[in-house]
């Protein structure tokens, strides 16, 4: 969210005060991420103590909070755990919004720094400890599992099919609509092709494991001190390891790299693993498809956003550049 909701700062101190027992002398939005219903905030303690406190809009499952809190319990130690309440949860609720805090580590994401080979080495470790921990079966079976859904296609299918009679409702609308107007066959074949390996994928079942599920750049932070954290788990899922996999090598916004090199890199940590191209060739376009949906949304069912709309539709249309997400989507349909 890059401009702050409606929710005033002293009522977000007053809830950090009764949930947390934190009195904050000072809150400071940033204007950080491409989701609309996420706003973040630096905030300082009155013993000085920095946070991060992060507020989520809609749907909240506490197993986004306190599955990464069971895994840095168990020793993996590229995440940031939440900070517990006086009332031993790990959330909170103002408005309309669930609250969680988090200690404020100094640094910045991969969007911004490149990583080393020691910390993709460390990331490849990470990812393999969280795909190989087991969890309680009670906390598994609150974990969504992966049903391969046709929502996203049948909503983006529903958004290209319309696009001749569809009235933008602002000038970013209308840049849109020129641009999926320009590559509707594309699209197409992108959610044939998607619809036939959720096939695949549903009559073969592939074995699950607990995955991230959003390890694009964005959510990989490197502390000042040279310690990478994953960060942002609401997209918790139990689902095949691709799920997360398909992010390296995949045109998911890591810097001063190649496709290739983040692969050698990265599997240097994680270790030798047979890949499901079918599986990594769903993952790489259902994500696409599921960006585009809402983004098309957002952009074309009403004049909201303000500042988010412009970079919203930068996202959309950057998956179409050369070397983009849909050209490593399918070069791993064209590997099957």
């Amino acid at each position: 969210m890059l401009e702050p909701p409606t929710i005033a700062p002293e009522a977000i101190a007053a809830c950090v005060h009764t949930a947390y027992a934190i009195d904050l002398k000072h809150i400071a939005f940033l204007p950080l991420g491409a989701d609309s219903n996420t706003a973040v905030y630096k905030a300082l303690a009155a013993d000085s103590t920095p946070y991060f406190v992060k507020l989520r809009r809609g749907e909240f499952d506490s197993v986004a909070v306190t599955v990464p809190k069971l895994l840095s319990d168990a020793g993996i130690t590229a995440i940031i755990p939440p900070v517990g309440t006086v009332d031993d949860t790990l959330w909170a609720h103002v408005e309309q919004f669930a609250l969680v805090i988090y200690p404020f580590v100094n640094g910045q994401n991969a969007y911004r720094v490149s990583l080393s080979p020691q910390q993709w080495h460390a990331f490849g470790q990470a990812i393999q400890r969280l795909h190989s921990t087991s969890l309680p079966p009670a906390i598994v079976q609150r974990i969504p599992h992966e049903t391969y859904p046709a929502d996203a296609r049948i909503r983006l299918a529903q958004i290209i099919a319309q696009l001749d009679t569809t009235p933008p409702p602002d000038e970013v609308a209308e840049r849109l609509l020129a641009f999926l107007q320009e590559h509707r066959a594309e699209i197409r074949d992108m959610l044939a092709r998607t619809e036939h390996l959720a096939h695949t994928l549903r009559s073969r079942q592939p074995a699950l494991v607990t995955c991230h599920g959003d390890l694009h750049a964005g959510n990989i932070f490197l502390g000042d001190d040279g310690q990478l954290h994953t960060v942002d788990w609401d997209t918790l899922i139990s689902a095949p390891k691709e799920r997360d996999l398909m992010f390296i090598g995949g045109a998911q916004g890591f810097i001063g790299t190649t496709p290739q090199n983040e692969t050698r890199l990265f599997y240097s940590g994680y270790g030798a693993t047979a890949i499901d191209l079918t599986a990594l060739a769903y993952y790489r376009y259902e994500r696409i498809i599921q960006d585009m949906a809402i983004y098309c949304d957002e952009l074309l069912l009403s004049s909201a956003g303000g500042a988010d709309r412009a970079p919203s539709l930068h996202y959309l249309m950057a998956n179409f550049l050369p070397g983009g997400t849909i050209e490593r989507a399918n070069a791993a349909w064209e590997a099957l």
